[in-house]
């Protein structure tokens, strides 16, 4: 595959925003289209929420910025990369051959077929939180895997649902693991990405529920939480609070 190409592609459009958001240095729009090689930006109170072609959302967080690098939905091959930030992903199931859904940060590469996830990059650390599917995670350059452990493959590790893994320029004493997020990680994640909308369904593209900045999903997130992230979520079940920032 050769390199992609510049702009000129669509990839998406803005779904929705608090501003103030800009793409290419430009003030952003609701529903603006997005193209190849688009830079997405976030201020202290500024957030952004994407549709790509294939129906993958992205929702970035204030302080954020992330580029589309590419995305044809006709292959499936997506790169992005975020200088810093933080940004949730869901992603369609990737079914074509040689098919990627690539989001590369300085320090790592994610790659991902199919799933839900949050990635952050600040002050030399990338943390990638799993919601549902698989997530491999891949050191670039001088970065190594601080929280490494289960399955793994070559210099890379795989992150499963409600798992989390921290990559930075230095090994801890501890060793590689990878561990699980806790509640308090997985529901500030959310929060820190979500796009209020009025009037929008409480159930995310994915099968997800977010009820109340809770994320609810037929996969039990470790040990209990998947059953208490329920019980707190049926306390607002069926309404959407545009005030938290965290609907779908």
């Amino acid at each position: 595959m050769g390199e992609p190409q510049s702009g000129g592609q669509r990839a998406g459009q803005i779904d929705a925003m608090i501003p103030a958001a800009t793409v290419n240095s430009q003030t952003a729009q609701v529903k603006e289209a997005l193209q190849w090689n688009d830079l997405l930006a976030t201020a202290d109170s500024g957030r952004v929420r994407a549709g790509l072609s294939d129906g993958s959302l992205l929702s970035l967080g204030s302080s954020s910025q992330l580029r589309i690098v590419q995305h044809d939905a006709a292959s499936q091959q997506t790169s992005l990369e975020m200088d810093f930030g933080k940004v949730r992903s869901q992603v369609v199931k990737i079914t074509k051959p040689g098919g990627k859904f690539q989001m590369k940060t300085p320090n790592a590469v994610i790659g991902v077929v199919g799933t839900d996830f949050f990635a952050g990059y600040a002050n030399d650390q990338t943390t990638v939180i799993c919601y549902s599917g698989r997530v491999t995670v891949t050191p670039i350059g001088s970065a190594q895997v601080a929280q490494n452990g289960g399955q793994s493959a070559g210099n890379s590790v795989t992150v499963g649902p409600g798992q989390m893994v921290v990559v930075t320029s230095v090994v801890p004493a501890t060793g590689f693991q990878v561990t699980q997020a806790t509640p308090s990680q997985i529901n500030g994640s959310i929060s820190d990405t979500g796009v209020s909308v009025p009037g929008a369904p409480v159930l995310a593209r994915g099968g997800h529920a977010l009820r109340n900045g809770l994320i609810v999903t037929g996969i039990a997130l470790g040990v209990g939480l998947g059953v208490g992230l329920g019980e707190q979520g049926n306390k607002t079940a069926g309404k959407c609070e545009p005030s938290a920032g965290v609907c779908p």
